[in-house]
């Protein structure tokens, strides 16, 4: 069992944050509250687990349910060209042919969860004066998973409210106004800088000097501060830090916790602390009708450039041949690809889901000292780039790398990681590859979809404060 997840265990008598009507506003589970429960450094850091808990989410079908990053999928890998449903139903289909509406439960639930988030990280930074010496490791701690859910949320949804502070109930101005991107990033790097400062390395399921600097990192990217993000990626590659490629791509997924991964989110196989999503890939084992499943392009795509990663990253359905799923967080294992199952029931997996790996981090280098421009022969970057492929068996030595090589990299070694569609996103090349792909596939993409709509419900209980995005 995963040392957070013990943690986890041990305090979750004494958690007071659960998912109520009111993200801005959770309902405490008992007859503590966080008037009178910080107290000692201790309780401090029980609030401080409790934010990973939130980002873990719920193993739950119910709709009152908070499930954290379990539902990020949808958002965004099947607003990409990688991923779709089987069989184009219900909530999920809006995903994939982009008429995604207000009243979507999945936006909702992501919307409530990562705002819920924030408030767990706001109540630690309101509590510190407790802490003791702990106090700037937990300031760095909550700031970073702070950043982290503002820094999904601002993508998705664009302008936002911005709280970071505890309010009240009725700041209903602060709650429901949104402000311009411009401002949350600035927040976000604020954070971000105070966690590089306050973390050590260490945690994989904690936040850590280097999650902090590769967040920054791939913030400094959006904002088109490449030779800031180039500064703190090489900071992460030095030797001396521990991170680097696992030899066989399969132990990236199914060796948990190994050298690559610089920041997961934990989940324990047939506990309170499982998750569902992996299971719902898979049809056969998962509640749906299969979501997640594997595009015509994505397989294409791996199939000419992703070298050894490709049986690691898609298989067929074995019952539907025309059908092809994901295999990196397969729950149920797959004797013929030497893979174990995590859980004895798929829908109480033990998957890990892996946030920032160090792959990520090499193909960041390279969009970093690319700079925005459309090619590089730097030979740093070609070292960074080669390092990726070299590991996929792909030897052959390049002596360039253009943008849309790096797209494409970035593409089948990072597939089905909720990592495209910002990949698309950030280096100006969504509108025309979406556009492409709806096309293809008979969908109705058009430039608004790149963000989603601020949930209908939040939209009421604003009163009129919280605006609309553009086309919904």
């Amino acid at each position: 069992m995963k040392t957070l997840t013990k943690i986890i265990l041990a305090v979750i008598t004494v958690s007071f944050f659960s998912c109520s009507d009111d993200f801005l506003e959770p309902v405490p589970s008992s007859v503590l509250s966080d008037a009178n429960y910080f107290n000692t450094p201790e309780e401090v850091e029980t609030a401080v687990i409790n934010i990973y808990d939130g980002i873990q989410g719920v193993n739950s079908t119910s709709t009152n349910d908070n499930h954290g990053i379990m539902y990020e999928f949808y958002l965004t890998e099947m607003r990409s060209d990688n991923t779709r449903t089987k069989a184009s139903e219900g909530e999920a289909a809006q995903f994939e042919n982009y008429s995604i509406t207000t009243n979507n439960g999945i936006v909702q639930d992501y919307y409530a969860s990562f705002y819920n988030v924030i408030y767990r990280s706001n109540i630690v930074l309101a509590n510190l004066d407790v802490a003791g010496s702990s106090a700037a490791a937990f300031e760095a701690e909550a700031k970073f998973t702070r950043a982290y859910a503002y820094f999904n949320l601002v993508r998705l949804f664009g302008d936002i409210p911005l709280i970071d502070k505890i309010i009240s109930p009725e700041d209903k101005e602060t709650a429901y106004t949104r402000v311009p991107t411009s401002d949350i990033y600035e927040l976000i790097v604020s954070d971000l800088q105070t966690a590089v400062s306050g973390l050590q390395d260490g945690s994989k399921y904690r936040a850590s000097k280097a999650a902090a600097e590769t967040l920054l990192a791939k913030v400094y990217l959006t904002l088109n501060r490449y030779s800031e993000a180039q500064t703190l990626l090489e900071s992460v590659m030095n030797p001396g830090r521990g991170f680097a490629l696992e030899a066989n791509f399969k132990d990236v997924f199914f060796n948990e916790g190994n050298n690559e991964i610089i920041f997961a989110i934990g989940y324990v196989g047939d506990t309170t602390d499982s998750q569902n999503f992996s299971a719902e890939w898979l049809n056969a084992v998962g509640r749906t009708s299969g979501v997640n499943y594997v595009t015509e392009e994505a397989r294409l795509a791996l199939d000419a450039l992703g070298g050894n990663r490709t049986m690691y990253s898609y298989r067929q359905d074995i019952t539907q041949p025309s059908q092809y799923q994901v295999v990196k967080y397969i729950p149920d294992g797959d004797t013929n690809l030497g893979i174990n199952p995590t859980s004895t029931d798929p829908t109480k997996a033990g998957n890990d889901w892996i946030v920032l790996r160090y792959s990520d981090v090499l193909l960041m280098h390279v969009e970093a000292i690319m700079a925005g421009g459309l090619s590089t022969t730097s030979s740093n970057a070609l070292s960074s780039f080669q390092l990726v492929r070299d590991r996929a068996g792909l030897t052959t030595p390049v002596a360039s790398i253009s943008r849309q090589e790096l797209l494409d990299e970035r593409r089948v070694e990072l597939a089905f990681e909720n990592h495209r569609l910002f990949d698309l996103i950030r280096m100006g090349e969504a509108e025309s590859t979406l556009s492409a792909f709806s096309n293809a596939n008979g969908y109705s993409f058009t430039s608004t979809d790149l963000l989603l709509p601020i949930p209908q419900r939040e939209r009421n209980l604003s009163n009129g404060l919280l605006g609309q995005n553009p086309g919904y």
